[in-house]
């Protein structure tokens, strides 16, 4: 059967799953060093690591906007069945971010520590925390590329070869993690830094994985002479246009991920043990927002081969169909999560203080990841069209205008830590609010014509 006769709900699914399972499988490595990190050194590791969670958030924010950028053309000539602009995209793409991961090394090895002192870290984590960051750092431009490599995949259609890497990363982290921790087969015992030592091994195994197994499948964005050339002599004009559409959504990202810094700053006011909280509050609520998110990606992928394929009747069906998975997929998980929600944190923490403070705050924030999730559907599909300029600028809204100043006023009230929460929940119903607005009401009336 062709694939295209089936119904596009299940396309939709056969394609989601595999995306959704590579998001929570990153999530979940990211989890079961936490785990690692938290049961077998303490708190005070566990928000070393915690500190600089909005500095990586930060730095990968401009490759994440490339990878967008990239998605959406690579998306569209896909659609029109056209490999040879697929894979110069793609080689342009990869000159550029291994450029960025190079000055970012370069920058945070030797910045590390004063990065860690503006951030606020509280004194008795300090240390760890510079050390820790200090090796993610440097390890950056090998984690770009893996970023870019399994964003690009899924723009033509391959879920299945990015899930199978974070397999592999997975398994090597949770090999590695423990075995540098506890100084497994005479490794030396590294604390804390373990976790940035196994992320690093996970990501290059997985990079050594990938050139190897597409080169041996022909894969179409396997290395070849077309791609490598692409990236030895990067098209400029085409940079300009993936800059165009990656621009905005990596400045989105930047401007979250200071807001971000603004807030671990406020939460590392109250001490360690409200820090500690950030850090496994952040890792219950990934495992929501992550699938959210993925809904999201596949809406603006469908779109985007729909609109390079000329189909532009199947938007507002690939639009429905994602608002629908994401009520269904994401209700269903913020369900479980707050019926599940003590066991869920006591993974991380074993303070039954810290457990009831970080439960506290997750009831309150955990219901509005669903309007986050509508509001990813709707941007998404926009993006798709290379419509970048507004869905940024309203998400910049809410959390210049909501989120920040709403944290920062209401921590300081007597709601404390649960005051910056609100407005985390705030921000993303109002998201939703602007987000369907635009989409409905100005969007849906443009014509639509592909990139490239």
């Amino acid at each position: 059967m062709n694939p295209q006769s089936k119904p596009l709900w299940r396309r939709f699914v056969v394609f989601l799953v595999p995306l959704m399972a590579s998001n929570i499988l990153q999530a979940l490595s990211g989890t079961v060093n936490s785990i690692y990190i938290g049961q077998l050194i303490g708190v005070e590791a566990l928000a070393a690591t915690a500190t600089f969670f909005p500095i990586m958030f930060f730095l990968m924010s401009f490759i994440i906007g490339l990878s967008a950028g990239s998605t959406v053309l690579i998306g569209q000539a896909w659609g029109a069945r056209n490999v040879d602009k697929v894979k110069q995209v793609t080689g342009t793409t990869l000159a550029a971010t291994l450029v960025l991961g190079l000055l970012v090394a370069i920058f945070g090895g030797f910045f590390a520590e004063g990065i860690m002192t503006v951030l606020g870290a509280p004194e008795n984590i300090r240390e760890l925390a510079v050390g820790y960051a200090r090796i993610v750092l440097i390890g950056m431009p090998g984690f770009f590329m893996f970023l870019v490599v399994t964003s690009v995949l899924r723009g033509v259609g391959d879920t299945i070869t990015p899930l199978f890497s974070l397999i592999m990363s997975m398994v090597v982290s949770l090999l590695v993690t423990p075995a540098l921790i506890l100084g497994w087969f005479g490794l030396p015992q590294l604390g804390v830094d373990a976790a940035a030592w196994a992320m690093i091994a996970g990501f290059l195994t997985v990079l050594i994985f990938l050139f190897v197994y597409m080169r041996a499948r022909n894969m179409p964005l396997a290395p070849d002479r077309v791609l490598l050339g692409a990236m030895l002599k990067p098209d400029f004009k085409l940079l300009g246009l993936i800059l165009k559409l990656g621009v905005p959504a990596g400045l989105q990202m930047v401007i979250s991920s200071i807001a971000g810094i603004v807030v671990i700053g406020l939460v590392n006011r109250f001490g360690s043990d409200a820090t500690a909280a950030y850090g496994a509050l952040g890792q219950v609520m990934s495992y929501v927002q992550f699938p959210a998110m993925s809904i999201g990606i596949a809406a603006s992928i469908f779109g985007a081969q729909a609109i390079g394929a000329g189909q532009m009747h199947q938007l507002s069906a690939i639009t429905r169909t994602a608002l629908g998975l994401n009520l269904v997929i994401t209700g269903g998980l913020i369900v479980l999560a707050y019926l599940f929600s003590q066991h869920l944190v006591a993974l991380f923490i074993t303070d039954p203080e810290v457990i009831e403070l970080t439960e506290t705050l997750l009831h309150v924030v955990l219901w509005s990841i669903l309007c986050f999730g509508w509001s990813v559907v709707f941007s998404g599909m926009m993006r798709a069209s290379g419509t970048v300029y507004a869905p940024m600028v309203l998400s910049l809204a809410c959390i210049l205008c909501i989120e920040l100043p709403g944290a920062i006023l209401l921590s300081q009230t007597s709601l404390g830590l649960t005051g910056i929460w609100i407005a985390y929940a705030a921000s993303f119903t109002m998201m939703l609010v602007l987000q369907a607005s635009w989409y409905q009401f100005v969007w849906k009336k443009k014509k639509i014509v592909a990139l490239i």
